[in-house]
C-alpha cells in the first residue's frame, strides 16, 4: 500500500447541512467553518511500480483544519471516529502522527477486491498491449531447482 497525503491548494466551507455547521463550535464564529483539506488516499504500491496509470485509488479520508488550528476528519471507519470533536481536537504533531497511525492500520486490513466481471470482460488491444509491455520484467528466482546448465556455469 502506498498512502498519499494531499493538501488542496483552497480554503472551503461545510455545507450548510453538514453536523459541523449546528454546532456552537461554529456558531460562536463562522469563520471556524472555513478549512483547509488534506485527502488521504490509498493506493498499491504496484500501480506505481509498474505505472498502471488506470489503477484505482481510494479516499480513506479527509482532515479539515480551520483557522484556529482545530481539526475534524470524515473518514472510513476508525478514521472518521476517532477524530471528530472539531471543537476540542487541535492539530499537534501528536495528532498529526496519530492520524498517520489510523490511516495505516486502515490500509492494513483494507482487502483487494476484485472489480464486477461485466467491468473488465472486455479490454481493448491498446490496453492489453499496454499491458504486457509493463510485465516485460526479468527475474530470476527458480523455486531451488539446478538446471544443467547452471551446473556448467559453475564448473567454467
Amino acid at each position: 500500500d502506498v498512502l498519499i497525503f494531499m493538501m488542496h491548494t483552497n480554503i472551503f466551507e461545510f455545507s450548510r447541512m453538514h453536523e459541523v455547521m449546528k454546532t456552537t463550535y461554529i456558531h460562536d464564529d463562522k469563520q471556524r467553518s472555513y478549512c483547509g483539506v488534506i485527502n488521504i488516499y490509498n493506493f498499491l504500491a504496484d500501480s506505481f511500480r509498474y505505472n498502471r496509470i488506470n489503477d484505482l485509488g481510494y479516499m480513506i479520508g479527509r482532515v479539515f483544519v480551520n483557522k484556529d488550528n482545530h481539526y475534524f476528519i470524515e473518514g472510513k471507519r476508525e478514521i472518521g471516529m476517532l477524530f471528530n470533536n472539531f471543537s476540542s481536537s487541535v492539530m499537534t504533531k501528536e495528532s498529526a502522527r496519530q492520524i498517520v497511525e489510523s490511516s495505516v492500520l486502515y490500509t492494513i486490513n483494507f482487502d483487494l477486491l476484485t472489480p464486477p466481471y461485466d467491468q473488465v470482460k472486455e479490454v481493448t488491444v491498446f490496453e492489453m498491449q499496454a499491458s504486457l509491455e509493463n510485465m516485460k520484467l526479468r527475474t530470476g528466482k527458480r523455486l531451488g531447482f539446478r538446471f544443467q546448465a547452471d551446473h556448467e556455469e559453475f564448473r567454467q
